[in-house]
């Protein structure tokens, strides 16, 4: 699922299509406690170093960071791991490309819907070696350069 423009972002994971060659986007939800909500609102997250795997048949968020909400007397622990809701036949599906050799799940981006619900953005991933990385910034860089002529600037 793409991210329609109403939808706004409370975390991004900038590196996650420079590191890794995106195959497929997946919308989920997770469970949150209610201070995560109100952190993720403000936009503190971090999802930079998270990843999703599998755990007793379910899959789950790692690494998250998702820190403390300042005004709350009780918060929440700030890197737990968090289950993702899926689909039965997704999350089969999701499963099933972990197991494959080279297949990861990066989470691209947290954002808020429409109804004002967290959904994270997943995408199943191959990691990209050095010099698919070299190839993609010198593409980058050249329709960078690209656009520069067609502006007329020098």
């Amino acid at each position: 699922m793409a991210i329609r423009p109403g939808d706004r972002y409370a975390s991004l994971n900038r590196r996650a299509t420079f590191d890794y060659f995106i195959e497929e986007r997946i919308e989920c939800g997770m469970i949150l406690h209610g201070t995560e909500v109100k952190s993720l609102r403000q936009g503190h997250a971090s999802i930079n170093e998270s990843h999703a795997s599998q755990m007793g048949g379910e899959i789950w968020l790692f690494n998250c960071y998702v820190p403390a909400y300042k005004q709350s007397r009780e918060n929440h622990e700030e890197r737990r791991p968090r289950k993702l809701l899926l689909h039965k036949k997704e999350r089969n599906k999701l499963i099933g490309a972990i197991k494959r050799d080279g297949i990861t799940l990066i989470p691209i981006g947290i954002y808020f819907n429409e109804r004002g619900i967290a959904k994270l953005e997943l995408g199943v991933a191959r990691g990209k070696k050095k010099q698919d990385k070299r190839a993609s910034e010198k593409e980058r860089d050249w329709s960078r350069q690209k656009s520069r002529v067609m502006r007329g600037e020098s």
